[in-house]
């Protein structure tokens, strides 16, 4: 069998499966045909959802001056949050009223974006518009809520109208003031976390699609390729934690960055 025999078979058997958009819209597995459809990707949001709920009980059911080991991991969770996003960015009082929504918010994003490294399930819950849409709503709802309960009166005018401005300029401030406030947050909140979930399956699948096409199904000479596919495809996987992480700690500290403009004593 020639060589150009082999490609050709392997493209038309069991060949190389380039990762697609539809990887992001998979088939239902249960209810399916109703609204309540549940796919692959929901069952990684369950999965993810569950576990961070069983931590968070496991580890304060029993509190003790001497924390145990999952104690521990819980509180230095929590103190994290809420020294960097709440008490670091709001200070005590306003981060101590929005301490929930910022813990809850980096924990949700943090295990949901990590599904998507565990084999078995190899896609993040975030990857879906809908989660990121959610997260970036509730974003948006927590930081126009503040403002308005800093200052009634003032939150909308000082936003759309800065103080020290010209006046003739509000005609070109004003809108744009409007778009980058009201419209371009959450939609950069959304977009970015979604597209970075895309990216990172995307790359994932590829790599260990391409270490699986050039090991089992070409062979031969072949097999030596599948030895850098699959090192890059390890390397990326650590890489996919670090961008896991780091997106749960964006959007958290834009939320809170947000919610601290809005509550600035100019409101």
């Amino acid at each position: 069998m020639t060589q150009a025999t082999t490609i050709l078979l392997a493209e038309e058997g069991e060949g190389f499966h380039p990762p697609s958009i539809s990887d992001f819209f998979p088939e239902g597995l249960l209810f399916v045909g109703t609204p309540f459809e549940i796919t692959r990707i929901n069952l990684a949001q369950f999965l993810a959802t569950a576990v961070l709920v069983i931590l968070l009980i496991v580890g304060t059911r029993r509190m003790s001056v001497v924390p145990g080991r999952l104690q521990s991991v819980v509180e230095m969770g929590m103190l994290f949050v809420r020294d960097t996003f709440a008490h670091g960015i709001l200070g005590r009082k306003d981060g101590d009223r929005f301490l929930p929504l910022l813990t809850t918010m980096f924990f949700m994003i943090l295990f949901m974006n990590l599904t998507g490294i565990i084999p078995g399930i190899n896609i993040a819950g975030t990857s879906v518009i809908a989660v990121p849409l959610l997260l970036a709503v509730i974003s948006y709802v927590a930081f126009i809520y503040a403002g308005i309960k800093k200052s009634p009166a003032g939150f909308f005018r000082n936003a759309l109208f800065p103080p020290g401005v010209p006046p003739f300029l509000y005609i070109i401030v004003t809108p744009l003031e409007f778009l980058s406030t009201f419209i371009i947050r959450p939609v950069t909140l959304t977009l970015r976390l979604l597209m970075n979930m895309i990216v990172g399956h995307l790359m994932l699948v590829l790599f260990f699609s391409a270490t699986h096409f050039f090991l089992l199904t070409m062979g031969g000479f072949w097999s030596l390729l599948s030895a850098g596919t699959l090192a890059f495809g390890l390397a990326f996987t650590l890489f996919e934690i670090l961008v896991a992480v780091l997106q749960a700690y964006v959007f958290t500290i834009l939320t809170a960055v947000y919610i601290q403009l809005a509550v600035a004593e100019e409101h």
